[in-house]
């Protein structure tokens, strides 16, 4: 399976990325070893996931996000059952 995750950086903002681990992209990302992005902005943590069965699915998805405005971003990641489980 692959993801397309948001992480919650530390100083507020989001990134947007696929995985086929979020657990251990995210500790990649908290290692300093994640998107050029996250490394000035540690730490991150989950807050948004959807799961695809394919890579080129979940690519599409990545792109159609990091293409929302923030506002857009707040409103998926406030519906989502995942955000509310963490």
């Amino acid at each position: 399976m692959y993801y397309v995750y948001i992480v919650e950086c530390a100083d507020g903002t989001y990134y947007t990325g696929y995985t086929t681990d979020i657990e251990r992209r995210v500790e990649e990302h908290n290692r300093g070893e994640g998107a050029k992005y996250t490394r000035g902005r540690l730490p991150v943590k989950p807050v948004y996931q959807e799961e695809f069965k394919t890579k080129s699915q979940a690519m599409k998805r990545e792109d159609e996000i990091k293409h929302l405005t923030r506002s857009e971003k707040e409103n998926l990641i406030n519906k989502s059952s995942f955000n509310q489980n963490n």
